[in-house]
């Protein structure tokens, strides 16, 4: 069921049952953070490793308090510039968190979501609210009601509908070792915004097993297609049985059905909205491998490129085997 109907998302979610939440970056597959069983839940549905740590969503500062051990200075900082916004920060955590929610770290990834649906929700909950991504594991992420259907619309009873996601791409991840910063995953935050707030940042991203932070796997937002990251190599010939994924620019040689574009307007955070969306369409071209270009490295460009990167390295493990 697709509704905005919030005494039946509450209702569902207090018997321990699952539910799709909208946010401003993605749809998230929510349970109760604070039961295990319900956790446990969220892992069956997405397929997903339980190595592969959760992010917990609340209301307020104050309400995130109440279930980590301290709120270092810069990550409070942070919070209180970003928050509701695409920005989750890694503190260590209180027993009331579960060790499923955590993977077993002693550290919870935390953010408040920037959705006022999905704010008033939390806000009328007991508990907060674990939510990766409302999406098989390894698939592309949703960013509207209806990816959420046809991708878990069986599993799972009911999707709270908040419209298409504002940001469309997953939060930045921000941790701590000490006094230095560490980005883990890039994301609807920018990197120039936080060095604004904090000045200096590490970014340390991927792993292969065993992740500090959610979203660090490379197996992560790929479409069913192989996806190559050589825009230029099909520039100099032509070629009609393949796809493109362009900035903003067509490719003269290259069938315009088969090129799909991030923004005509070279605008960052369109592009943003857009790049999912855009993975999901290329599962309709008539074509078996998509070539796409990466976008300069600043603002958003840089998790757009992450993300494009990653579909590439799933999509050539899969041709590989």
């Amino acid at each position: 069921m697709i509704s905005d109907n919030l005494s039946n998302a509450i209702k569902l979610l207090n018997e321990g049952n699952l539910i799709a939440i909208p946010t401003e970056t993605v749809y998230g597959l929510a349970a109760n953070a604070f039961d295990p069983v319900a956790v446990s839940k969220i892992f069956e549905v997405k397929n997903r490793p339980k190595f592969d740590p959760l992010i917990v969503h609340s209301y307020s500062i104050e309400k995130i308090k109440e279930f980590v051990i301290s709120f270092p200075e810069k990550s409070l900082l942070l919070a209180e510039t970003f928050w509701p916004g695409p920005l989750t920060l890694i503190l260590k955590k209180k027993n009331i968190i579960p060790d499923i929610v955590t993977s077993g770290l002693d550290s919870v990834a935390v953010r408040i979501p920037n959705h006022p649906l999905t704010l008033k929700l939390l806000s009328m909950l007991d508990f907060p609210l674990a939510a990766p991504s409302a999406n098989p594991f390894g698939y592309v992420s949703p960013t509207e009601p209806k990816h959420v259907q046809a991708q878990l619309g069986d599993k799972i009873p009911f999707i709270l509908n908040g419209g298409k996601c504002k940001v469309g791409i997953e939060s930045t991840i921000v941790g701590f070792e000490g006094e230095k910063a560490i980005i883990y995953r890039l994301g609807g935050l920018s990197v120039e915004d936080i060095k604004e707030v904090i000045g200096k940042v590490k970014i340390n991203l991927h792993s292969s097993s065993n992740p500090l932070a959610p979203g660090q796997l490379d197996k992560h937002y790929s479409p069913n297609k192989t996806i190559v990251l050589d825009l230029e190599v099909i520039k100099s010939f032509e070629k009609s049985d393949v796809g493109a994924i362009v900035f903003s620019d067509l490719i003269e040689n290259i069938p315009i059905e088969n090129q799909l574009v991030l923004s005509k307007n070279r605008d960052y955070s369109e592009a943003a909205r857009n790049l999912f969306s855009i993975l999901r369409e290329t599962e309709n071209l008539a074509v078996k491998i998509i070539y796409a270009e990466l976008l300069p490295e600043e603002g958003l460009g840089r998790p757009i490129n992450d993300r494009l990167r990653r579909a590439s390295v799933k999509s050539k493990l899969s041709h590989d085997k």
